[in-house]
């Protein structure tokens, strides 16, 4: 969130060479010492990286072009007779080029040191458009050439290969991605709407009776797609997820409030009720299918969330705090050591916006590593305490982008101090639903919420996991 930066997040193979590209150290290869060793020989003929095809300036006569602009060109025939589809993963030898015959990617030659030529497996999901709307024209065993025009690849995105691009790629083995429900593109006659446009149909009726409320968490089975089919995100591996209830979008919140335990209903929501926090807004619909399986229930809504009661404990810089539930330890904690909490935070109109409850676990994270009233305000508790604490926003996110805005308020249950070392993560680390790419942003930086995975869009590369 605020107090500390956010740790990055490990990107691919691929992504780190354009960034090594982009620096004129990495650019030269080996060190001085190397350049007169057969190994460093070696590696310079490495980053040389391989000849240009000898069209690669533009597509030949030959080529067949797409009305998107791509045009492709196969170089050998295939074996197999299956095309891949946008959600499937593919295994693949490519290397790509700029016009002007400069190789800028590879995993048959790779300009990367220490990274081994070895096939890629990627999802076409991931990928720039040109990748996803090529990839599908082809069958195992074919090698093709491709040339993908700027808005089909990078889109003119810094520290990318500028300009169309040119690949040699040959497809390996495909191996098949989720299926879109017959129902994806539009909701069908019978689903019910509501006034604000969002759409749902049930279709297998639950067992419970209670409704998830909106400070609850749900553990469920979902998965989100694009109406013409494309797979954005889903339960891994069909394992079901503890999720908020809110905090990642309007449409999801207001539909996962209509279901009871046992429900499957599918979701058909309008783009401007897709506004996962922290993110541009969704510029088309979304279906989301979803199985609740358990209500994790969240607390109230605190009735002093607008402003500290006169009851409450105002320190100098403006931090005030309540004990609720009185701790059954005497030590501290300091900002060199950890703690295990549950918690909750709202915004003063009262909308919580992230909670330990709704992941179903305590969070444990060092006292340093959240925003600073936060961490003041542990350090007044003892184990077994529970504490409602109001943090004026110079103590919390100080206006940032993205983050909630003005007076925080929290309930925070402190179960356990520690002396080791946690990981980054907690209310304070990042704002909510500004967690890294590949882990889908969620409340604080824990398990995240569901969010479309930025398959398909300008700086992604080929390869991009």
């Amino acid at each position: 969130m605020v107090f500390s930066p956010a740790r990055s997040r490990s990107l691919s193979t691929l992504f780190a060479l354009l960034a090594a590209l982009a620096s004129p150290g990495c650019a030269k290869g080996g060190g001085a010492s190397d350049a007169g060793s057969k190994d460093g020989a070696a590696h310079d003929a490495a980053t040389a990286g391989l000849p240009a095809p000898p069209d690669v300036a533009a597509p030949p006569a030959d080529a067949v072009k797409t009305a998107s602009g791509l045009a492709t060109k196969v170089l050998t025939p295939g074996t197999g007779a299956d095309h891949p589809s946008q959600n499937d993963s593919v295994k693949v030898n490519y290397s790509g080029w700029t016009t002007d015959g400069k190789m800028f990617d590879s995993s048959v030659a790779p300009l990367q040191p220490g990274r081994p030529a070895q096939p890629l497996t990627l999802s076409l999901g991931r990928v720039i458009p040109g990748w996803t709307e090529g990839m599908q024209l082809m069958v195992v065993g074919e090698k093709r050439r491709m040339w993908i025009p700027e808005e089909l690849a990078y889109k003119g995105k810094p520290g990318a290969p500028a300009g169309m691009l040119v690949f040699d790629i040959e497809l390996l083995d495909i191996t098949p991605g989720p299926k879109p429900p017959p129902d994806v593109a539009a909701a069908p006659e019978g689903a019910v709407k509501q006034p604000d446009g969002l759409a749902s149909k049930v279709y297998q009726p639950g067992t419970g009776t209670a409704h998830p409320g909106a400070n609850d968490g749900v553990r469920v089975n979902y998965s989100i797609w694009q109406p013409d089919g494309k797979f954005l995100d889903g339960s891994k591996d069909g394992a079901p997820q503890a999720r908020p209830v809110t905090g990642f979008s309007d449409g999801w919140a207001e539909g996962v409030q209509l279901m009871t335990v046992g429900e499957k209903r599918t979701l058909w929501v309008p783009a401007a009720l897709f506004n996962p926090p922290g993110h541009p807004p969704s510029t088309t619909d979304i279906t989301i299918v979803l199985e609740l399986l358990e209500i994790l229930p969240g607390p109230k809504t605190p009735a002093d969330v607008k402003a500290p009661p006169k009851d409450a404990t105002l320190e100098k810089d403006g931090l005030a705090t309540k004990v609720l539930t009185k701790g059954t330890g005497t030590a501290h904690p300091t900002r060199t050591q950890s703690v295990t909490v549950k918690y909750a935070g709202w915004t003063t109109d009262g909308k919580m916006f992230d909670s330990s409850y709704a992941r179903g676990e305590p969070s444990t994270f060092g006292v340093s590593g959240v925003v600073p009233g936060f961490g003041e305000a542990l350090q007044l508790m003892v184990e077994g305490e529970k504490r409602r604490i109001w943090i004026p926003q110079e103590l919390a996110y100080k206006g940032r982008q993205g983050a909630p805005a003005g007076m925080l308020v929290f309930e925070v249950e402190l179960q356990k101090i520690t002396d080791a070392p946690a990981r980054m993560g907690g209310p304070g680390t990042m704002p909510p639903g500004m967690g890294g790419m590949g882990g889908m942003g969620g409340m604080g930086n824990h398990p995240p919420m569901p969010r479309p995975m930025p398959g398909g869009q300008p700086g992604m590369p080929p390869g991009h996991p």
